[in-house]
């Protein structure tokens, strides 16, 4: 195949950008792990965002034929996730002035902020348009969760237009791609799944795992909940599980900052957990550098993903490779296939704390289970990788690039 010129369009947070700060949260991963593998692989990969910091630069080259680029859009700060809706047509002014005839042959967008800001330019260019959601807009007769703010009227319907309008729309999962399908009304046959990867060596098991009975470190350890602190994320149904654990209970550590627009949800957090009598025992970390993340992953005894939705849930799958067990909700989205239940974590069908404190008092008190557990996720994560991955999004883009694009 021919080095393809590709343009990734991450309007409203930087690929690069640490996952758990801010608005940065697995698409992230994705996005940028495919991209280095996708230039890994000789294709001219452009990453393109918006400028959140005056500090930073139009455009730097991480590796051979990766290039981050940042457009002016808005002002050069930081914005509550929301609002970028406000900037879109900037943004694609923008992106029209750096792309003249001949300079991609595939547009690449991510969630619908970047979608309705670079199809214009697709169809302007002749080259196809792919989309990526990596969340969908519920419903407006879907229940919020607590402090949740609800979808603007435009998200709701230029997600309906992209799915049906672009050349191809990329799931990461079969949840998600019925959701594309139903949900948002476009053409299966243009619809293609295209799983994550995971970084084997930097996600692996701690050395110090006793392979005879899966027991892991000193008693009572520590739990781990990694992503965004965001109502989405369901983080009060992890506090709530802990509270229900019998003494000495574990520390939970809680992985990831707030954004701008979701701080009242991190206090709340913690006003939980002092209610609940459980603060001395929840630790709010921060967001953390991928290494140090990776490391507080192999040394818990077990993560919890409690998210509300998960296109996939792409921490359910780093655990896995960390060799540790994972407690997911069942009805979660994609979490479904991240997570094989009875064989690399236990799927809680409801959100019930007595629920969740009963399949987490489980894997701490039967070592050959979480030992188990943790061996077939580790087992199954080798098996995935972010360089399978992007030839997977390659053979999309050939047949994206084979159909004629719309006028």
């Amino acid at each position: 195949m021919s080095p393809l010129r590709l343009a990734l369009v991450c309007l409203h947070t930087s690929p690069a950008t640490e996952p758990g700060a801010g608005d940065a949260g697995g698409m992230n991963v994705v996005v940028w792990q495919q991209a280095q593998a996708l230039a890994a692989l000789g294709h001219r990969v452009e990453v393109i965002t918006r400028r959140s910091d005056p500090g930073q630069s139009d455009q730097s080259t991480p590796s051979p034929h990766l290039t981050l680029r940042f457009l002016d859009a808005g002002p050069p700060q930081p914005l509550p996730k929301g609002a970028h809706e406000d900037v879109m047509a900037e943004f694609g002014a923008a992106l029209g002035q750096l792309a003249g005839p001949g300079r991609y042959d595939l547009i690449h967008s991510h969630h619908w902020f970047s979608g309705i800001a670079a199809l214009p330019l697709a169809r302007t260019l002749g080259v196809p348009h792919v989309q990526s959601f990596h969340s969908i807009a519920a419903p407006e007769s879907t229940p919020l969760s607590a402090g949740e703010r609800p979808e603007s009227p435009g998200r709701l319907v230029g997600e309906a237009m992209l799915a049906r309008e672009s050349d191809l729309v990329v799931a990461i999962s079969a949840a998600e791609a019925r959701t594309v399908t139903t949900r948002l009304g476009a053409d299966p046959g243009r619809v293609v799944i295209v799983g994550p990867g995971v970084d084997n060596n930097l996600f692996h098991p701690d050395l110090r795992h006793h392979e005879d009975t899966g027991a892991q470190h000193q008693e009572p350890g520590h739990l781990l909940v990694a992503g965004r602190l965001h109502p989405l994320k369901g983080i009060d149904l992890a506090i709530e599980t802990l509270a229900l654990l019998p003494e000495p209970r574990p520390l939970l550590v809680i992985a990831g900052d707030a954004a701008s627009d979701t701080a009242a949800y991190a206090e709340r957090l913690r006003a939980l957990a002092r209610d609940r009598g459980v603060a001395e025992v929840v630790q709010f970390a921060g967001a953390q550098h991928r290494a140090d993340l990776a490391s507080l992953m192999r040394t818990a005894r077990a993560v919890l993903v409690v998210s509300h939705s998960e296109t996939y849930g792409l921490v359910a799958l780093e655990a896995s490779a960390s060799g540790v067990p994972v407690v997911a909700a069942a009805g979660a989205g994609g979490l479904a296939e991240a997570v094989v239940d009875g064989v690399t974590g236990l799927l809680v069908p409801t959100r019930d704390p007595g629920d969740w404190a009963a399949a987490v008092e489980r894997i701490l008190t039967e070592p050959k289970l979480a030992g188990g557990l943790g061996r077939a996720g580790r087992e199954r994560a080798l098996g995935l990788d972010w360089e399978n991955s992007a030839r997977d999004l390659l053979a999309a883009y050939v047949s994206a690039s084979g159909r004629r694009p719309r006028s």
